[in-house]
């Protein structure tokens, strides 16, 4: 049986992105994936729009894809800590402690002061370590 055609929403780019960060701000990440993804694929290097489909795909259980996304912000601006720390988070979440620790470990690097990405930096290692 073939899968639906996916339906266009309405509106433009930046409706679609205003759209799904609403969605995630209202705690509804899996509708704001739909929206941002229309958004994504219409305007696939805009940074904002990477961000806040990876974010949504993150809120919804979707880690890998959420990785994946971050990881394409990384390859962009590879200084981008906040990318490496959603990278980084994504990928503990699915399992992978080994990229987590890689990515957080550029995080925290790019900005000790921040607390969350060293927190979360040594939450993987132990995770690592123990697995």
């Amino acid at each position: 049986m073939a899968e639906p055609a996916s339906v266009t929403p309405q509106g433009e780019v930046y409706d679609w992105y205003v759209r799904g960060l609403r969605l995630l701000d209202a705690g509804n990440p899996a509708a704001a994936a739909q929206l941002l993804t229309h958004a994504a694929n219409a305007e696939p290097h805009a940074r904002s729009v990477r961000e806040a489909l990876a974010r949504a795909q993150y809120g919804s259980g979707r880690y890998s894809d959420a990785q994946q996304n971050f990881e394409l912000i990384v390859e962009t601006n590879p200084i981008d800590d906040y990318a490496h720390f959603g990278a980084g988070l994504s990928a503990a979440r699915a399992g992978d402690y080994r990229g987590a620790v890689g990515h957080l470990a550029l995080a925290a690097a790019l900005r000790p002061e921040n607390r969350h990405y060293s927190t979360a930096l040594r939450g993987a290692r132990a995770r690592l370590d123990a697995g």
